[in-house]
């Protein structure tokens, strides 16, 4: 029984399964039915005879698989759901490789500089801005090298390779400009840290060329002009397009005249060997005049080196002009008078020492570097050292006087401004400093000492007082004054001590410069600045009175005050000139010693204007002026004069 019941349940579990089975085929297929998108039911017309005909034909065997028809959903169902497998993956775009278009030869190094941009940097350049600039520049590249192609160093390489090791044509150090040696650098890296510190020695050159090796505040507080260095950017953009890259760097130079003299006389200078000239002294006697006989004239003629009859005794033209010459470079009057003080120059002008004159060269090419680059059509220029003022016209001396400038102890600034009018009979608001330091003791010992000369004391509400010289034949400032607003409150003037223009050497102001003829000097002035008015000396001295009158320039005339204690003139001799305030000596020290980033002028710091609510000492509207209005007493408002020229 057992065994039989036993054979029952297996028979029976077997029938089940084989039933099973095509239930489970059956509801597998239709799961995946389902799955698949039906097209939508249409009604179909009633078969026809020879849809029943077509039936009864014999067919043939089909040899390729019956794809199942889809399942057809629902009216108003959701659509089947899609396998994830069967769903289109979306596109991903690779981002664009900025070294694609680099040579494979370069692209390792390319790689390389991109590292060292971003760690190494700040070891190469000058500071954080000169780095960011030329990360920038290489970006804009694709990291293309400037100075290697195809893993080599290419002609702009080699081309400015030698324009830096002739730097001290300009006056510079070699030394400063660490040229990389790129034969030695044979991998990647080495060559990437070599292009980047070449582009740091290009950019160093061009700013010592344009600007300087520091800034002039290490020479003096007395000093304001623009020395402005080059956009690092625009050096490296320049020299990556230019043809002819040494060429390119060459521009950052001063495009001034006097600058290329003393560069072309530096060369000069360098390239010979003769020995340092001796001087032929000339006797001591009485003084000669043009036409004169005296038995020194054969001397003098060899010491001038002057053709014609060396036994000649006559003082002839010849002679006379190489005097007046000689009498002009030396800053004296060029009368052409032989007398003692010439006599003195000629012996105890001795040339300096060839090595002496590289230096102040040197030192003056430096000093040329801090101007503006473009002086403008029209400027005024005065050289300090050569009491020396010149008007320029289109880039020719169109008129010159002479001055004198401040004493050692008060000296006249270096400084760029802009002449901007001329105050004719002007008030001299005497300055804060000679108050306290001059006129305060002396008034001390004698009260009345003010008033005899001429000066006005006024005691303000503060406790200060205010002293001013009214307009007249015996003010401090004569009958003119040429005003160019500046922080040092100095300006160029008329004098009545008119005979200190015949001494050669001429440091006695407070800072200010007196100019030997303003009446002149306004004329080519104002013919200049107004054209179309008939300016003239005579014109200006009508004008002299009692009360003060401006006459304003449509356009202000540049100024620049310098310091050239080495010049090369017209002739091309190099012209030495005393280094009445020391100057010298100090820039040749921050040659050798000090090296600094000159600051683009927009990053310094802005200097306060500072400004004064003085009253001037007669009746006027009250109004706020500027520091240099309420000293130099032009430009406020006040009653107009009648005859007041504007």
């Amino acid at each position: 029984m057992r065994g039989l019941r036993y054979d029952r349940i297996l028979a029976g579990t077997a029938l089940a399964l084989i039933l099973a089975a095509p239930l489970g085929a059956q509801a597998q297929t239709s799961a995946l039915e389902a799955a698949v998108p039906m097209p939508e039911q249409t009604a179909l017309p009633p078969p026809t005879a020879a849809d029943v005909d077509a039936a009864t034909e014999p067919q043939a065997p089909e040899t390729t698989a019956t794809i199942p028809a889809p399942a057809v959903s629902a009216p108003g169902a959701a659509p089947a759901a899609v396998p994830a497998e069967t769903a289109a993956a979306p596109e991903i775009t690779a981002p664009p490789d900025p070294l694609a278009s680099l040579d494979p030869a370069d692209r390792p190094i390319a790689e390389k500089m991109r590292d060292l941009l971003a760690a190494k940097a700040d070891k190469i350049f000058a500071n954080k801005k000169e780095r960011s600039t030329v990360d920038a520049f290489y970006q804009n590249r694709n990291l293309a090298p400037l100075w290697v192609e195809k893993g080599v160093v290419n002609a702009r390489a080699k081309t400015v390779i030698g324009r830096l090791r002739s730097a001290d044509a300009d006056g510079l150090d070699v030394n400063d400009y660490k040229v990389p040696n790129f034969d030695a650098a044979q991998s990647p890296e080495a060559l990437a840290e070599a292009e980047l510190k070449m582009t740091a020695a290009v950019l160093t050159f061009a700013r010592h060329l344009q600007a300087g090796r520091f800034n002039y505040s290490v020479i003096s507080k007395n000093i304001e002009v623009p020395q402005v260095p080059p956009e690092q950017s625009q050096v490296l953009t320049k020299i990556a397009d230019a043809a002819d890259a040494a060429s390119a760097l060459d521009q950052f130079s001063p495009p001034h005249e006097g600058y290329k003299r003393l560069k072309a006389k530096l060369a000069e200078l360098r390239g010979t060997n003769a020995p340092d000239e001796k001087i032929l002294r000339i006797p001591e006697g009485p003084l000669v005049r043009p036409g004169m006989d005296d038995a020194r004239m054969p001397l003098l003629r060899k010491r001038l080196n002057v053709g014609g009859d060396e036994n000649s005794t006559k003082y002839d033209n010849g002679l006379v002009d190489a005097v007046k010459a000689f009498q002009k470079g030396a800053g004296s009057n060029p009368d052409g008078v032989l007398g003692p003080g010439t006599i003195a120059k000629l012996n105890g002008n001795t040339p300096p020492k060839r090595g002496d004159s590289i230096d102040a060269i040197i030192v003056n090419m430096e000093r040329w570097r801090w101007l503006p680059r473009e002086l403008g059509a029209v400027n005024v220029m005065v050289n300090i050292p050569d009491y020396q003022l010149r008007v320029y016209k289109d880039g020719a001396v169109h008129w010159q006087t002479r001055i004198v400038v401040g004493q050692p102890s008060k000296q006249t600034p270096l400084l760029h401004a802009q002449m901007k009018y001329i105050t004719v009979n002007p008030t001299w608001n005497v300055p804060p400093s000679i108050v306290q330091n001059e006129y305060l003791p002396a008034l001390a010992q004698d009260p009345t000492v003010l008033s005899r000369m001429g000066l006005k004391v006024v005691n303000n509400r503060d406790g200060s007082i205010h002293i001013y010289q009214p307009p007249g034949d015996g003010n401090a400032l004569g009958r003119v004054r040429f005003n160019f607003p500046n922080k040092f409150l100095v300006y160029q003037h008329d004098t009545p001590d008119k005979h200190l223009f015949a001494h050669d050497a001429r440091a006695y102001s407070h800072g200010c410069m007196r100019v030997q003829d303003p009446p002149k000097y306004a004329e080519v002035l104002l013919n200049i600045a107004r054209p179309n008015e008939g300016w003239t000396a005579e014109r200006i001295k009508k004008m002299y009175g009692s009360a003060e009158q401006d006459i304003q320039f449509p356009s202000a005339i540049p100024v620049n005050l310098t310091y050239q204690t080495a010049f090369v003139d017209d002739e091309g001799k190099l012209q030495i000139r005393k280094d009445i305030y020391a100057l010298d000596g100090r820039m040749q020290s921050a040659i050798k010693s000090e090296r600094g980033m000159v600051e683009m002028a927009q990053d310094r710091p802005k200097e306060r204007e500072s400004t004064s609510t003085t009253a001037r000492a007669r009746p006027q509207q009250p109004r706020t002026v500027g520091f240099f209005e309420s000293f130099f007493g032009g430009g406020q408002s006040r009653p107009t004069p009648p005859n007041r020229v504007r």
